[in-house]
């Protein structure tokens, strides 16, 4: 059973603007590209375009064009070869992978990517990406065997290892070795991908534009893998932070595409015969992370009263408004998926005002504020922040809501003494040591010895059965620990022009293989 169903409403198509106005400090590359440009409404301006040390979904949505990854996704979540020619060989002990590397793939400035560049992307990798982090105290060593080789040795069998390379945020990206300077901030941001960098104006737009010397994979089409094909001309970011001012450009024909948009416009897009809406569904979950490492929510018990004080089907229904757009469930993966569990997230529908207030007292709380941020950017996750602080002050805390963009949020979130909680989304991921929350590199810093053993049980098992069980061991910790609140499973509402042909509907969109009708 596929984890999302794709739901496209017609054949989407998108606007064909004219390249004349596409003036630029590198006019000689534009001369090379075709008249077309998609312009997609994005929710915000993103707070890099290195896509390696952060897991944010709005930098992946846009670096994903520009940077690659050894392997990705296909459409049945499957892992398949990106910049790796095949699938890695594998020792007999799990310990030792050899990655062929494709031949011909050039970068952005003209040079071979070659085993070497790979390796130093790897290394850089496991130093800043929270998933790197994750998996670096399981390598022993990453080298370049051969001009078209890379060998990665781990100390002990590390079942993810693959899913957490092929993943598109927090990117195991590869780039020239000249660009790495340790984890220092990139100076230019070149990849292999299909698309380059143009421009960058902050707040006002990312241009991104065809790369004439891409080499593509072979294979059909599939999800993320198989043939990439550069048929637009231009994608254009821009950062559009109000939901409802994304909803009039699209249907003001201003942008070919814009993303998460309220559930409750999918009649405005049905009735309009020139934009199509497009959903993509089971999405994601939002979360309520708790900070678990320093100030009041700290404490395990207090994070437990929370949960027994909030209902997670009001959240959601606050959020979205049409129940065709959500469903309250508590297990972190959803029914039909492999990891699906109901028993161990029993506490998420208990809602016991009794059992929050007992909790309350049992934790010392004194009636400290608990800073919780959220931003509008995200119009679901702000309306959903406002039924909890609601009922968690009906409950008997104090609530410091803090409204905020979301690029001062993802920065914020960095600094354990600046938050007690925040509001955000985890995107549907195949392999559960993906989830973001799982890392205790992440903001909320989830590192108890419990879980850390369970986690570690979790990535050693090889058998698909014995992992589920494991799997159904660390929700039971999740559960009792409550590191974050799971609100729910949510469908995702983005629309396209119906001049946008072959979109392929996705979780993290993107604009290869598609195309603008005239």
């Amino acid at each position: 059973m596929k984890p999302f169903t794709r739901s496209l409403y017609t054949a989407l198509l998108g606007t064909a603007l004219i390249g004349s106005a596409l003036t630029t400090t590198v006019g000689s590359a534009l001369a090379q590209q075709p008249q077309s440009v998609v312009t997609v409404a994005t929710i915000g301006e993103p707070p890099t375009l290195d896509p390696v040390g952060v897991t944010s979904d709005l930098v992946s949505i846009i670096t994903q064009h520009v940077f690659e990854t050894l392997y990705t996704f296909d459409a049945e979540w499957k892992i398949v070869p990106l910049l790796a020619s095949a699938q890695p060989t594998v020792s007999a002990d799990g310990k030792v992978y050899a990655f062929p590397l494709r031949g011909g793939v050039t970068f952005h400035d003209g040079s071979p990517m070659t085993a070497e560049d790979v390796v130093a992307s790897l290394d850089r990798w496991t130093k800043l990406s929270p998933r790197g982090k994750t998996t670096a105290p399981m390598i022993e060593s990453i080298v370049a065997t051969d001009a078209a080789t890379v060998t990665v040795t781990l100390k002990e069998s590390f079942t993810p290892l693959l899913s957490l390379l092929a993943m598109s945020n927090g990117a195991a990206a590869v780039m020239p070795k000249v660009q790495i300077e340790g984890t220092a901030p990139l100076k230019q941001f070149i990849g292999t991908g299909p698309y380059k960098l143009l421009e960058h104006k902050p707040d006002q737009h990312i241009r991104l534009v065809r790369f004439d010397g891409y080499t593509s994979p072979q294979g059909p089409a599939s999800g993320y893998g198989g043939a990439r094909a550069a048929k637009i001309g231009e994608v254009r970011f821009v950062p559009v932070p109000n939901a409802a001012t994304r909803v009039a450009g699209m249907l003001a024909g201003q942008y070919q595409f814009a993303d998460s948009l309220p559930a409750e416009m999918l009649g405005r897009f049905k009735s309009s015969p020139s934009v199509k809406p497009v959903i993509v569904k089971p999405f994601g979950f939002p979360l309520m992370i708790m900070n678990s490492k320093t100030g009041v929510m700290a404490n395990q018990t207090l994070r437990q009263s929370v949960l027994a004080a909030l209902t997670p089907g009001d959240m959601m229904l606050a959020g979205f408004g049409d129940p065709a757009f959500f469903a309250t469930e508590g297990s972190i993966y959803s029914p039909g998926t492999p990891f699906y569990d109901a028993a161990s997230a029993k506490p998420y529908s208990e809602n016991n005002p009794k059992k929050a207030a007992e909790l309350r007292k049992t934790a010392g709380y004194k009636g400290e504020p608990i800073r919780i941020m959220t931003s509008t950017q995200y119009d679901f996750l702000y309306k959903m922040s406002l039924v909890a602080q609601a009922q968690l002050q009906a409950a008997g805390f104090t609530v410091d809501l803090q409204v905020l963009d979301w690029a001062t949020l993802l920065q914020k979130r960095g600094d354990e003494k600046a938050w007690d909680a925040f509001f955000t989304y985890h995107t549907f991921v195949p392999e559960p040591s993906l989830i973001t929350v799982l890392n205790p590199s992440y903001p909320g810093w989830w590192d108890t010895p419990e879980k850390r053993e369970a986690l570690a049980a979790f990535n050693r098992e090889p058998n698909a059965a014995a992992r589920k069980d494991k799997w159904i061991e660390l929700q039971k910790r999740f559960y009792t620990e409550v590191p974050s609140i799971k609100v729910g499973d949510f469908y995702n509402l983005a629309a396209a022009s119906d001049k946008l042909k072959n979109y392929t509907p996705s979780p993290w969109p993107f604009f290869w293989n598609a195309e603008l009708s005239n």
